[in-house]
């Protein structure tokens, strides 16, 4: 009967091991970016308040805004 070494059984259980644990993080890989995909397809993303605006369109309010206000003070003569 063939003896087996001991290292060549602790390298196969380490690769088994590392095997499993990369199989189930794929796993987890594929269901986040399927349910990315899901939330892309919905058109919102969790947590996303419809009522709310999103910062770039507060940006462009607030420059617009900005932009309003130095052509009144244009039009009422007054220097900024």
């Amino acid at each position: 009967m063939a003896f087996i070494h001991p290292d060549f059984t602790t390298a196969a259980v380490a690769l088994v091991a590392l095997t499993i644990i990369s199989l189930v993080a794929l796993r987890g890989w594929r269901d986040w970016i399927q349910l990315k995909r899901e939330e892309l397809a919905a058109g919102h993303s969790i947590g996303h308040d419809p009522a709310v605006p999103h910062a770039g369109s507060r940006i462009e309010i607030a420059d617009l805004k900005e932009r309003l206000r130095k052509l009144e003070a244009i039009a009422a003569g007054v220097d900024l």
